[in-house]
């Protein structure tokens, strides 16, 4: 069991390509339950396509990731990717943001991808050059910003081709989410610091 303190770490943990059309279904009450079983703390879903906020002893996210990816192969058969930031690096992602006009004006068709791996420059730009409408893309390491000004669902920068040009594997949410989970995270990391004063007052 994690016990609060000065090792203590927030996560953010989202799941490719679940619950989606059907296939890979993972319930969110089965999620809750086995990062609860893993020794994980104050765990939340957001909506139903694999997204948790926990807390637990710091350990690499990479680490995480497997173990993660690991356990859910074994419970259930099902072979996915776990895409696992601290609640630090979560915040980065929002106070990195290059496009923050469109964030607040249309957040709902900005996405933010997190990768498994950091592209090389070469394949950020054989993503842009593969754009063919009005979509924007800025990026650097394990994560990219998208612009889908025209809407997402008949945008032709799908998934797939996203993969394909940066040669990880990836998955995104909107701005709204992106938020959402900040602002769990941010409660939990405000609970641990409340708990650490408390213990030392």
């Amino acid at each position: 069991m994690a016990v609060p303190g000065k090792n203590m770490t927030i996560y953010v943990s989202l799941l490719r390509a679940v619950n989606v059309g059907g296939a890979n279904r993972v319930r969110m009450a089965y999620l809750s339950d086995m990062l609860g079983g893993m020794g994980f703390e104050s765990v939340q879903t957001l909506l139903q396509s694999g997204n948790v906020v926990f807390r637990g002893n710091a350990m690499s996210t990479q680490k995480l990731e497997k173990d993660l990816e690991g356990k859910v192969l074994r419970d259930i058969g099902l072979r996915t990717d776990f895409f696992v930031r601290t609640a630090s690096e979560w915040k980065d992602i929002l106070t990195e943001n290059p496009f923050p006009e469109e964030a607040e004006s249309d957040p709902s068709h900005m996405v933010v991808a997190l990768l498994k791996d950091s592209p090389r420059a070469a394949a950020w730009d054989a993503l842009r050059g593969a754009i063919t409408g009005r979509e924007k893309v800025q990026g650097a390491g394990r994560k990219a910003y998208i612009v889908y000004p025209d809407g997402i669902g008949r945008s032709k920068l799908t998934p797939t081709l996203i993969e394909g040009k940066l040669g990880t594997r990836a998955t995104s949410r909107n701005w709204n989410t992106v938020r959402k989970l900040d602002g769990l995270a941010s409660a939990r990391a405000q609970a641990v610091t409340e708990v650490s004063t408390s213990k030392t007052a």
